[in-house]
């Protein structure tokens, strides 16, 4: 599992409760295969159940990493033409920081990370936001924030500093055929990216890619360790 003599930063994104059973198919066909530990991005504004949220607790015990991903992974209403272009292109209706402003989008992150403690698990370091759009929240504001690390789109950002390590990212949430021909050009201008200058690799997996359009790409990526 290794590209050069890194291993790749795989993340399992939308962990919710209705995506449980998914959620658990790919963490044991990642794990067959060595690709852990994984980072599970938590929605939390959800109607968690308790023996839900004690599954989280037992993915946590074997290895996997908890991470914070968004309230309720859904934008409230679109604010602007940014969101809007973003919606039509990339997110859809996740990205729920594109509606709101500063003070919006710190209060979404604090609640968020409180809500571990709040069930008994332990506190996240990172925070992705849905859709990797972490919208209108100054890099220098990160640091009085509760999440050590934030992912966007481009790679990871260290709250205490603001700085921004670029990471490449290749993904595979094809749902559609129009997606199909854009996400294998950038997963494999990403991979490139990756082995040319020496970088981890960012793999961003969602609950139903194993149904989407690229299935057999990702069941073949993930048996050769995404080499």
């Amino acid at each position: 599992m290794r590209n050069g003599s890194l291993r790749p930063i795989v993340s399992l994104h939308d962990v919710m409760p209705d995506r449980l059973d998914p959620v658990a198919d790919l963490l044991a066909l990642l794990e067959r295969h060595g690709a852990g530990p994984v980072d599970l991005l938590v929605v939390p504004g959800l109607d968690w159940r308790p023996a839900q949220i004690d599954t989280l607790r037992r993915w946590q015990r074997a290895g996997h990493r908890l991470a914070g991903h968004g309230w309720c992974h859904r934008a409230a209403h679109v604010r602007g033409l940014g969101h809007r272009l973003h919606s039509l292109l990339i997110s859809r209706d996740v990205a729920e920081h594109l509606a709101l402003d500063t003070d919006g989008i710190a209060d979404l992150i604090a609640r968020c990370h409180a809500w571990f403690g709040a069930h008994d698990l332990p506190d996240p370091a990172l925070y992705v936001p849905p859709a990797w759009a972490l919208g209108r929240v100054p890099r220098d504001r990160l640091a009085a924030l509760p999440f050590e690390s934030y992912e966007v789109f481009t790679g990871r950002i260290e709250a205490r500093t603001g700085r921004l390590t670029l990471v490449p990212m290749v993904g595979f949430e094809a749902d559609t055929v129009v997606r199909v021909g854009p996400v294998r050009i950038w997963n494999a201008l990403n991979h490139g990216h990756a082995r040319f200058w020496g970088t981890p690799l960012r793999v961003a997996i969602h609950p139903h890619d194993l149904s989407h359009r690229l299935a057999g790409h990702l069941r073949r990526r993930i048996e050769t360790g995404f080499a």
